[in-house]
């Protein structure tokens, strides 16, 4: 029997391996610095770690009940009621996921039919695009380019086009990646209004809430006027806690969309981490310090590595947000000869110098916005920063002109 070409559903043909593999095995390969995937070289606060081995300890360690166990779910209320005055029943609205990620899918599968569309902003997260597709639905991207001084905007005639007939859903990211970008209140009352004109749901990726930088605001839209019985609301606590590894994520909101996501969840992967959740409980209920300091101490990380990017001579944009910067490589693909594509020059970087950045082209519905941009993580050590600084100027600030 000759194997087949054909097993791929045809809803996933194009998307195939993900970047981050590709030069994740790239950084192994050279030995280069990773600064592509967005993980932490630390781990997260001592509270929660314990709590997660006192529980495997005691036992925790078989399937947890289906939405997730009942601490867990009273925490994630706890903390909206605490921090966005969101008042919410943990019985009914909350349900806990593996990961966003998983959240996502619940929900795009949950929500959608064949035919549908989902107006998103783009670049997106890669996951986005795939669920739709699995969901047979269509995404109708809506793009977030830098303006004049560096923050990324969208258009706002670009955003009422894309609404149609079969708009759905509206999927939101902010704090955004991988631009870093924090939708401020009157882009959201824009959003809001089209949103509660055209009867659309919103599903909202918000995993990046508590690392915001130089005073920007998160603003969940599910607390504007009119949003919350619209708005499905998804973290989680990989990014806030630093245990990406564990794939703890939440969704929250009225009951019929939670129980819609939760509908298609239950077939994803049922229950997950039994262990982890009274550790990311633990985690939630952390005091006011913890957030300020986690956000305070990846803002210094930000400004590492923003300084040596541009010392580096790379066009670069500041992220409100995040664990991500993002870079136009032209001008010092220009001057030294490196590739001018994202994709090319990020597969060249490691060998060139020893650093490893993700291409933001693959984040495009339209890759043609992103060919020149390029993304590097600042969720590491100082000294893992500024070791790849160094490297990045010494391969390009002698050939970029002052």
């Amino acid at each position: 029997m000759t194997e087949r070409d054909d097993v791929l559903t045809a809803k996933l043909r194009g998307f195939g391996t993900t970047i981050f593999a590709e030069m994740s095995a790239l950084a192994v390969e050279t030995g280069a610095i990773n600064l592509g995937q967005g993980f932490p070289d630390t781990d997260g606060p001592g509270e929660v770690l314990d709590t997660a081995v006192a529980a495997i300890r005691d036992g925790h360690n078989q399937y947890p009940p289906g939405p997730g166990i009942a601490d867990l779910r009273c925490a994630v209320a706890e903390h909206q009621r605490r921090f966005y005055g969101l008042d919410l029943d943990p019985d009914r609205q909350v349900v806990i996921t593996a990961g966003a990620t998983e959240a996502i899918a619940g929900a795009l599968l949950g929500m959608l039919d064949a035919g549908d569309e989902v107006v998103v902003f783009e670049p997106m997260y890669d996951s986005y695009a795939a669920s739709i597709a699995l969901a047979d639905a269509t995404a109708v991207p809506v793009l977030l380019a830098p303006d004049d001084d560096g923050t990324f905007v969208y258009d706002s005639n670009e955003l009422r086009t894309a609404i149609g007939a079969r708009t759905k859903i509206l999927l939101l990211n902010t704090p955004h990646n991988p631009t870093g970008k924090v939708f401020g209140r009157a882009e959201l009352e824009e959003i809001a209004a089209l949103a509660i004109e055209h009867d659309l749901i919103v599903v909202t990726d918000e995993v990046y809430e508590h690392l915001t930088f130089d005073g920007n605001e998160h603003i969940p839209i599910a607390t504007l006027p009119g949003m919350f019985e619209r708005t499905l609301t998804i973290s989680s606590g990989g990014k806030t806690f630093r245990t990406t590894g564990w794939k703890i994520g939440w969704m929250s909101g009225p009951d019929a969309l939670v129980a819609a996501a939760r509908t298609a969840k239950q077939f994803l992967t049922f229950v997950n981490g039994a262990p982890f959740q009274p550790a990311i409980a633990a985690g939630l209920r952390l005091g006011d310090d913890y957030f300020a300091e986690l956000a305070g101490s990846l803002q210094t990380a930000r400004d590492h590595l923003v300084d040596g990017l541009r010392g580096a001579g790379f066009t670069t944009y500041v992220p409100e947000a995040t664990y991500f910067v993002t870079v136009d490589v032209r001008a010092v693909a220009a001057a030294s000869g490196a590739p001018d594509t994202g994709l090319d020059f990020c597969r060249d970087l490691p060998h060139r110098c020893g650093v490893v950045a993700v291409p933001d082209e693959v984040f495009y519905a339209r890759p043609e916005h992103g060919r020149h941009l390029v993304r590097f993580a600042c969720c590491k050590q100082l000294d893992v920063i500024d070791a790849a600084a160094e490297r990045l100027r010494g391969a390009f600030a002698a050939e970029v002109p002052a």
